[in-house]
C-alpha cells in the first residue's frame, strides 16, 4: 500500500513537472524567446510532422504519412531549428517580417515513464498565429514527445511528432514552432 502511494505520488510530481516544463515552453514562444526555447531541446532532438491523408474507415493506421518513407511537413533536427530560428532573428524573413502574434496551448497532458529513463509525454495542442492585418491560423493536433534529463537533471525535448488535425494546410506559410 505505502509502495503504491509512493509510486502516485511521483507519478503526480513528474506529470507537474512536465506541465510546468510545456507551460514555460509555451511561454517562450510566444514572447519571442527562440534561443531560450532552442535550450530545451537536446542535441539530437528529432522534430517531426508528418502529413496527414484522408482515409477510408477502417484506414486509420495510414492516417499519417509514414517515418523515413513518406514526405513530411518537415523532418529537423537541431541544426536545421537553429537556423530557422536565426533566419527570423535577422529581420529580412518574408514570412515574419512583420513578426507573428502566437499563443500556443495545450491539454490532456498524458505523462509515462520509460524504463530507459526516458519519458514519454502526450499532449493535444492548440496554437493560434496572427500576422498582419488579416492573416489569421489555427494549428490544432497532438504532440508525441520523448524527454529526458541532462547532466544538470533539467528536462529536454529529444523527440516530438506533431500530428496536425488538417488534411490541407491553409496557412500562407509554416514558421511557427509547435
Amino acid at each position: 500500500m505505502q509502495a503504491d502511494r509512493e509510486q502516485l505520488l511521483d507519478q503526480l510530481l513528474l506529470g507537474y513537472e512536465v506541465e510546468q516544463f510545456y507551460g514555460r515552453e509555451a511561454e517562450l514562444l510566444d514572447s519571442r524567446q527562440f534561443d531560450a526555447w532552442l535550450d530545451l531541446l537536446a542535441d539530437d532532438i528529432r522534430y517531426w510532422m508528418p502529413l496527414a491523408t484522408n482515409q477510408e474507415a477502417g484506414n486509420w493506421d495510414r492516417e499519417h504519412s509514414r517515418e523515413g518513407q513518406d514526405l513530411n511537413w518537415f523532418d529537423e533536427g537541431k541544426f536545421e531549428l537553429v537556423q530557422r530560428v536565426k533566419q527570423i532573428q535577422t529581420g529580412l524573413h518574408w514570412a515574419e517580417e512583420p513578426v507573428s502574434r502566437t499563443t500556443h496551448m495545450f491539454s490532456n497532458l498524458q505523462v509515462e515513464p520509460r524504463d530507459d529513463g526516458h519519458i514519454e509525454a502526450a499532449t493535444r495542442f492548440l496554437v493560434y498565429r496572427n500576422r498582419t492585418n488579416v492573416e489569421t491560423d489555427f494549428y490544432v493536433g497532438k504532440r508525441r514527445d520523448h524527454l529526458r534529463r541532462d547532466q544538470g537533471g533539467a528536462l529536454k525535448i529529444s523527440r516530438r511528432e506533431i500530428l496536425l488535425d488538417q488534411h490541407v494546410l491553409l496557412a500562407k506559410n509554416l514558421t511557427t514552432f509547435f
